[in-house]
């Protein structure tokens, strides 16, 4: 059973995915709600998640997706990049299965756009390409990303590797990850902790320290190898 703006913030996302095929901003859904901060926009979509009406896409800002409705369905234009999708209907029956990955492609990790290591850069994008997974990786566990930037040198990743990351939402301090900052830009970095900040450590001695409050981080993964072209 949804409350009155669980389900106003549910039928909102996904009047707007159907629309535009993008999820609609933190700050739209707040004045759409007519709520006084996102924090509440927060604690909404997490209860759509835990309830399974929502997911959002890791590693990519702003990306949700509606796994069902509480009454009625239409099928649901996705985030670009992504193939269509119908929400299932509460009650209704099982959705039809998605065609298993080609052998060839399954032992693969997906590469899923470019990360800054540097100035941070829109949140990861859609499958670009992908490379094949060491044996000692779960290629469903983990995703790769292109580097771009030279903030992270000194920890020998270069502009122009591929980092694998393997997905989590949590790190521990000296961690390298990839983070998301106030939902919109993505970053790779070394993460300390600092009582209750969170510091985003450059391996560039000319690149500062960013320090944000908890809430405005999140981690999306950490990192777990690197891939390199010759």
């Amino acid at each position: 059973m949804l409350t009155s703006k669980q389900r106003e913030l549910l039928l909102f996302i996904h009047e707007r995915l159907k629309e535009t095929g993008v999820s609609p901003s933190f700050d739209e859904m707040k004045d759409a709600l007519d709520l006084a901060s996102k924090s509440g926009i927060h604690r909404l979509i997490t209860a759509l998640e835990e309830r399974g009406f929502l997911r959002r896409l890791a590693h990519r800002a702003r990306a949700l997706e509606v796994l069902k409705l509480p009454d009625s369905a239409t099928t649901a234009a996705p985030p670009k990049g992504r193939q269509p999708f119908t929400p299932l209907v509460v009650g209704s029956k099982p959705a039809p299965s998605i065609p298993a990955v080609p052998p060839s492609a399954a032992n693969d990790i997906a590469v899923l756009g470019r990360i800054a290591a540097g100035v941070p850069i829109a949140a990861i994008q859609h499958e670009i390409d992908r490379i094949a997974a060491p044996d000692q990786l779960d290629p469903a566990l983990h995703f790769a990303l292109e580097v771009k930037g030279d903030s992270m040198i000194d920890a020998g990743i270069l502009e122009g590797d591929f980092v694998i990351i393997r997905r989590t939402d949590d790190a521990q301090s000296g961690d390298i990850v990839v983070a998301l900052v106030d939902d919109e830009e993505a970053t790779l970095k070394r993460l300390r902790r600092r009582g209750q900040s969170i510091a985003l450590e450059a391996a560039n001695p000319r690149y500062e320290t960013r320090i944000f409050g908890p809430d405005r981080v999140k981690v999306q993964g950490v990192l777990a190898g690197l891939y390199r072209r010759y």
